[in-house]
């Protein structure tokens, strides 16, 4: 299975690190998409980019229960001061994107990040 690091998810989708930079080269072993976070929360994956539309808190408190660490906001969303506070205490890094889902999961695949399933 290929890793792919943080670092380079960033510079793929020239995403800007809202939070966490110090922890930009760990691994990543796949990615999800979901605005559902009741579908992240079934997941049994270690090393796992959530890449979401939904910029809430209900993300970052999601992502904390499910053990993701590295969360990719897509469409220009913008984190919170107080998501970043809460990812921040649990060792995630969060990106911000501009392109769409769509786009950015294919950027991801083409690139070689694998599929959850």
């Amino acid at each position: 299975m290929l890793l792919m690091k943080i670092r380079e998810i960033a510079e793929i989708l020239d995403a800007r690190v809202v939070c966490g930079e110090e922890s930009i080269d760990r691994d990543i072993n796949c990615g999800f998409a979901s605005d559902l976070m009741s579908d992240v929360l079934t997941l049994d994956s270690e090393h796992l980019a959530l890449i979401t539309g939904l910029a809430n808190m209900q993300v970052v408190r999601t992502a904390e229960m499910a053990d993701v660490n590295c969360i990719v906001f897509v469409r220009n969303k913008i984190v919170s001061p107080e998501m970043r506070e809460v990812a921040a205490e649990n060792d995630m890094v969060l990106l911000e994107c501009k392109y769409s889902m769509f786009n950015t999961i294919g950027m991801l695949f083409q690139a070689g990040l694998q599929p959850v399933y």
